[in-house]
């Protein structure tokens, strides 16, 4: 039963994993397909709508739009700092040609009145507010109020969150839809445009297609055209479609193998126990493989009871799964399929692993011959040492030293015992320091690295002196700038779209941390690069980094690493904050802010924020890490719990079939124990005290196989979004052994259980 069950936790992990790969697939093509997602996405500074035309004659270009996006800040009563939106034009008639909204309530704005918006539904869901109702927003620096006539989903919203952050947070980030006549007028783009979007033929060279587009564009403020495959929406939800993969490749032949081995140890000590009766069908003609057929019959039986429970198990675990996807992701819909094959493929892999363990032994099989077979099996090596009877004769009474001298005469067989305990507990330690590395990303993230208590970005770059305004607020304790800048990383093949972070070069309210915790002081020349992104571009400390810049000027750079930040949330780049400015060529400006303030005075300080008009975004910490704690405690994040509860299943599996193993093959002993005086207590002692040892050993081992376990589960957990690191805790090792200590003595209680139920009589009989 327990072997089953391993078994079955193997294929359950991959019928979930694997369903939800293809669940997640194939929802998000059909979601984009049906809304026409664009291909490639343009962001620039303004430039007519005639330039559409050009941009159509692009080869490989199917299809061509220009809308209008920009920064919002919606004031809703009772919140104490705006929130961040961000505002996107629709046509004035019809549906979009590329990136279409899926409409859930309500209808779309008439252009002819100028107030109506639609809005993302899960930020109104969020704050209770639904088509009729007015909202304040803020464009472009001044206060209007609009009118929401509908609400809605869209596919290149699907993972969104407030500029400067990286974690979603439905009740801090809102998309308001107007139609393209209006929002024009509000950002000043009558008959322009400043994002283009392109639908694009599938055998056309995107490469290619990206430079003719920023070649077009570049005399029109062009930001730097990417792929969809760059978009923040769907490079997360990749992430975690590509580790979902990874780990229905990984888990599942950890459970496999474990299964094999216990399978293995099983089957070698029936065919020990029954080596007679296999000589005896030997002699009266059977063949060998149909004696080994008998056996890979209750291989095959095992295996298949397991993966079909497994199966069971694995399509309810999915529709689980499926449902907080969908309620994270932003899906219409998301209905958990599965490909029959894989059930196929579970049973088969269940089926292969389970007659690996045995053939393994059973090749022992062929070699017995009906004679050696039918005689008794020869005695292990009782002879005695003078020093060892000494020693056991003095310290332990008859029981403990029929215990001794079992472990001591059958090594092999109890150090198959260690590394099955061992196996088992290595993945709860492994699984539980994973846990507590969770906890350490929040730890280093939200205390260490950012020490700040709210931050603020900008509309556009400002001058320096902003922040003496901000420094002026009552309650501000410190004020310290940043700047960003839009960026492509470049070393050889490897590229990333990201962001350089200026910061002062003695930060102290958002520094730059190595492993040691110690921090990086941003030099004059040079960028600090975040552990994630150095591994994405395969640099190091030394390296010279190509950088192309997608602001201003847009100058390309070669700037040297000098140094890796531990960093566990995203994939920073910092560089010190003048000299970002110098290869710039603009002195002196800044694109947002930390601030450390007075608890006691930050109603007066929100309020005073509230009223600066350059403000596009306000961001409190305290929020940004609930939102971070909420994602580890769902989606990926929540399988941790699963594999946490699996590896404690597996421990207590392994544990008891270990005894009950030791029971089968010895229960004929124990009653001849019983026969001759031994009390039910002394009888169980012998075996339960063979078990405890056994245990007992197995935790240092089953501690350093965790050790090194830890970092492979800690890699397959890191994403693009977070990093998980090897952490080792204490407790962990403690929490896990002792997890193994109560499995150990329950397994010892259900053993005694049956030992005291043992028949006599029949227990005593020869079996022929």
């Amino acid at each position: 039963m327990a072997i089953a069950l391993v078994i079955a936790v193997g294929v359950l992990m991959l019928v979930m994993m694997n369903g939800l790969v293809r669940s997640l697939e194939d929802t998000r093509t059909a979601y984009y397909e049906r809304h026409r997602l664009a291909k490639v996405f343009a962001p620039l500074q303004r430039a007519p709508q005639s330039l559409l035309t050009r941009a159509a004659e692009i080869e490989g270009v199917t299809v061509v739009t220009g809308r209008v996006t920009g920064s919002a800040l919606i004031n809703l009563p009772g919140q104490r700092l705006p929130l961040s939106a961000q505002a996107v034009s629709l046509p004035d008639q019809g549906e979009a040609r590329l990136n279409d909204i899926y409409l859930t309530s309500g209808r779309r704005p008439d252009p002819a009145h100028e107030d109506e918006i639609i809005l993302l539904q899960d930020f109104a869901k969020a704050h209770g507010l639904r088509p009729g109702d007015p909202l304040s927003a803020t464009m472009h620096g001044a206060r209007r109020t609009f009118r929401i006539v509908g609400l809605a989903q869209a596919p290149e919203f699907l993972y969104s969150a407030a500029p400067g952050e990286f974690v979603p947070d439905d009740a801090r980030f809102a998309v308001i839809w107007m139609s393209q006549s209006a929002l024009a007028a509000v950002y000043d783009m009558k008959g322009a445009f400043n994002q283009l979007l392109l639908g694009i033929a599938a055998d056309s060279s995107l490469p290619a297609i990206l430079d003719r587009v920023d070649n077009l564009l570049q005399p029109y403020g062009g930001l730097g055209a990417y792929g969809l495959a760059d978009h923040v929406s769907n490079r997360f939800i990749e992430e975690e479609i590509n580790g979902l993969r990874v780990s229905s490749r990984t888990v599942p032949p950890v459970f496999l193998a474990v299964a094999a081995f216990l399978l293995n140890i099983v089957i070698s000590r029936m065919i020990r126990a029954e080596r007679s009766q296999i000589g005896l069908l030997k002699a009266f003609g059977y063949r060998d493989i149909e004696i080994t057929l008998h056996y890979l019959k209750f291989v095959a039986v095992i295996a298949v009871g397991g993966a079909l429970l497994g199966c069971f198990l694995g399509v309810l675990s999915g529709r689980s799964l499926a449902q907080v996807y969908q309620s994270y992701y932003k899906f219409p819909f998301l209905l958990f399929q599965i490909d029959p094959l894989t059930f196929l493929v579970g049973i088969l892999v269940s089926i292969l692993a389970a007659a690996a363990g045995g053939v393994l032994v059973l090749k022992s099989v062929f070699r017995l011959t009906p004679a050696v077979a039918m005689e008794p099996p020869t005695p292990a090596d009782y002879s005695r040492s003078l020093l060892l009877a000494s020693f056991l004769k003095r310290w332990l009474d008859q029981p403990g030293r029929m215990v001794a001298r079992r472990l001591l005469r059958q090594p092999g067989r109890a150090a198959g015992g260690v590394v099955g305990i061992a196996a088992g507990m290595s993945l709860a330690v492994a699984m539980l320091n994973v846990m507590s590395a969770f906890d350490q990303t929040l730890e280093l993230s939200f205390n260490l690295i950012d020490r700040s208590d709210l931050s603020v970005s900008f509309v556009e770059p400002l001058s320096d002196k902003v922040v003496f305004e901000l420094q002026s607020i009552d309650g501000v304790i410190e004020v310290e700038a940043l700047r960003t800048v839009a960026v492509r990383f470049s070393n050889g093949q490897h590229r990333y779209r990201g962001a350089i972070i200026g910061l002062p070069v003695n930060a102290r309210l958002n520094r730059a941390l190595d492993d040691r915790q110690q921090m990086i002081p941003m030099r004059t020349e040079g960028v600090v690069l975040g552990t994630a992104l150095a591994d994405v571009l395969r640099v190091k400390t030394g390296d010279i980094l190509d950088v192309d810049v997608r602001e201003g000027r847009q100058p390309q750079l070669q700037i040297p690493v000098t140094g890796v930040a531990e960093t566990l949330i995203g994939a920073p780049a910092y560089m010190a904050l003048d000299s970002l400015n110098r290869v710039l060529r603009e002195p002196g400006r800044v694109s947002g802010a930390y601030l450390r303030i007075d608890s006691a005075k930050q109603a007066a300080i929100y309020h005073r924020i509230k009223a600066l008009p350059s403000i596009a975004g306000v961001s409190l910490k305290q929020d940004a890490r609930e939102a971070f704690q909420k994602l580890i405690d769902s989606s990926a994040g929540a399988v941790r719990y699963l594999m946490a509860a699996i590896a404690g299943v597996i421990t207590f599996g392994i544990v008891y079939n270990s005894a009950r193993i030791a029971f089968a093959e010895r229960a004929r002993d124990l009653a001849s124990l019983r026969v001759i005086g031994f009390t039910r207590g002394e009888a169980a002692f012998v075996l339960l005290a063979e078990l405890g040892i056994i245990t007992l050993l197995a935790l240092p081992l089953g501690g350093l196989l965790g050790y090194f376990l830890v970092f492979a589960i800690s890699e397959g957990f890191s994403t693009d979004l977070y990093r998980v690191s090897a952490v080792f805790v204490p407790q962990s090792y403690g929490i896990a052994a002792l997890a193994v200590i109560v499995a150990a003595l329950l397994s010892g209680w259900l053993v005694k259980r049956d030992i005291d139920r043992i028949d006599l009589v029949s227990a005593l009989k020869v079996r022929e």
